[in-house]
């Protein structure tokens, strides 16, 4: 088995951190022309956490990311995984309010 890189190592440190299910955490990682993958996969209970209202955390993560890749000369970018039954995505037509009419 290869050995985890900083990047891979620091996002599985600082997820596990943040959930409830730390022993569900799993971290991919693929390097290719466009720099670094890092697929993310957690509980799906744990998803709210990760991503944080209107996606905060998700975006500081993908921030602190960042700054480890340009600190290894590295382009860094997160990928978080939908879980299997996701309920999050579109919303049905029917949920959505209806659109006003401007004259």
């Amino acid at each position: 088995m290869a050995s985890k890189s900083t990047d891979q190592e620091f996002l599985e440190y600082l997820v596990k951190s943040l959930v409830d299910h730390p022993d569900d955490v799993k971290v991919d990682r693929k390097v290719d022309e466009m720099g670094v993958l890092l697929s993310l996969r957690v509980n799906p209970v744990d998803m709210g956490q990760v991503v944080g209202r209107q996606g905060a955390t998700a975006k500081s993560i993908r921030a602190l990311l960042r700054i480890v890749g340009i600190k290894n000369n590295a382009r860094v970018n997160l990928k978080i995984e939908e879980p299997e039954g996701s309920t999050r995505g579109p919303r049905p037509m029917g949920d959505r309010p209806p659109r006003r009419e401007e004259y």
